[in-house]
């Protein structure tokens, strides 16, 4: 193999690996610009509504678009839609079905789990509901953008077109888990379970071809267990005003420590959702054929 062989597959592309390396240091490019002028904006904005709320995550968006950015228009040449980024994958339907889908899978688990006492309620700390469930959902609202963008964004894109969408969200759902490893309670269950969990976003990003519906099913997901029943979100206890849900069940279906998601109820709703997509999915086929 000589050295242009090396470097480029045969229609004259730079390979995978290149490719996403020159996109790895251009986000670590954007990282650096993006600390020097969106965190001091971000924080100037929540000042003025008085919130006192780390902006890491909105940087930490900032660089991933704008590596994002960089790669499609300097390497590959292929438009926001390549990636699931573009206009008609920020459509309000589409954001909104993405929301309720990651509301749903994690909700109604939970629920579940109340109604025969395996959670159970707990008082917290009395504040504003209200205060307290805008300053975790800002809190959460990156995070998501920011994982979404991580995983099955730029870098899934490439994978998906050099080894096949299948073997590409594998991979990345693999990563996704192992990223999530040094959460506080991490064990193998929570692991494999965040493993899954990326499958099921991934799920959403091939059903609908959104990115941004992946971000709100993932945001979604996040903010029904730390907004609604207060509990913790991968091993992370976030604010509690007023009420709590504990475990009081067997680990391997509550999570434990970890949180709802990092049980076997969890697994089942994603598990539920997936067959739900994929019959949708193969429905859509029977009615449109050339799709």
């Amino acid at each position: 193999m000589n050295a242009r062989a090396w470097l480029f597959a045969a229609p004259g592309r730079l390979r995978a690996p290149w490719r996403i390396l020159i996109f790895l240091a251009a986000t670590y490019a954007c990282g650096f610009v993006a600390s020097l002028f969106v965190a001091p904006a971000i924080a100037f904005l929540y000042s003025l509504v008085g919130l006192r709320v780390a902006t890491d995550g909105w940087v930490v968006v900032a660089a991933l678009l704008g590596g994002h950015f960089l790669a499609l228009r300097y390497v590959d040449k292929r438009p926001w839609s390549d990636v699931w980024l573009d206009r008609a994958a920020a459509r309000p339907a589409l954001l909104a079905r993405g929301f309720l889908f990651g509301a749903l899978a994690i909700g109604v688990p939970t629920v579940l789990l109340i109604a025969i006492g395996w959670l159970a309620l707990r008082p917290g700390v009395h504040e504003s509901f209200l205060a307290a469930a805008l300053r975790v959902s800002i809190f959460l609202l990156p995070a998501a953008f920011y994982e979404e963008l991580a995983t099955r964004g730029y870098i899934f894109a490439v994978l998906r077109d050099s080894i096949g969408w299948r073997t590409a969200l594998i991979a990345m759902s693999c990563i996704f888990g192992l990223l999530h490893a040094r959460n506080p309670g991490a064990n193998v269950e929570s692991v494999a379970l965040v493993t899954l969990a990326g499958i099921f976003l991934g799920g959403v990003v091939i059903a609908t071809r959104s990115l941004y519906a992946a971000w709100m099913a993932h945001f979604a997901w996040n903010w029904t267990m730390a907004v609604v029943f207060h509990t913790a979100v991968s091993g992370l206890p976030l604010e509690a005003p007023d009420y709590r849900y504990v475990d009081a069940g067997p680990d391997w279906a509550t999570g434990g420590v970890w949180g709802p998601e990092g049980g076997a109820a969890a697994g089942l709703g994603m598990l539920g959702g997936l067959v739900y997509l994929y019959a949708r999915r193969g429905s859509r086929r029977r009615e449109s054929p050339d799709e």
